[in-house]
């Protein structure tokens, strides 16, 4: 479990970098120079979002796991996730970042009314695939904006 919740914070604070959009320059080239791409206040509320609700839906996750009646708080959390989601990029001055915003949360609350997704979730390893590579799928449209 720990090892899980070490994985999540590393993820979040990948994704959180991911999301305020600097590049670092090389040596001798003088400081770091921020840059703002035209999703980057979209960018770092979705940081937020994301660190706002990672844990609450490992952490449901993680109860359907050990205890499969806890599924409709599962689907509670990541439909909650969706929605900040989405209400992270629709005010967006970058339409791509709306649409992508809009595609992630679609995604999202679908597989929120996903009785079989969580049905699925029965070990860590399955909460590991379902916060992972499942959650990085499902978000990869405003992360294209966002790197």
């Amino acid at each position: 479990m720990r090892r899980l919740l070490s994985a999540l914070l590393a993820g979040g604070v990948l994704f959180t970098v991911a999301a305020c959009g600097t590049t670092p320059r090389g040596p001798g080239t003088g400081a770091a120079a921020p840059t703002t791409p035209p999703a980057g206040a979209a960018c770092e509320a979705l940081a937020k979002v994301y660190d706002q609700n990672m844990a609450p839906y490992a952490k449901a996750l993680t109860a359907v796991a050990a205890d499969p009646r806890t599924v409709t708080q599962a689907q509670q959390t990541l439909a909650a996730f969706a929605t900040a989601v989405q209400d992270a990029t629709k005010t967006s001055v970058d339409t791509q970042m709306q649409a992508a915003g809009k595609q992630a949360a679609k995604q999202m609350h679908d597989r929120s009314k996903d009785k079989k997704f969580f049905a699925a979730i029965k070990t860590t390893e399955d909460v590991g695939k379902a916060i992972g590579p499942t959650l990085s799928e499902w978000l990869a449209p405003v992360q294209r904006h966002c790197g």
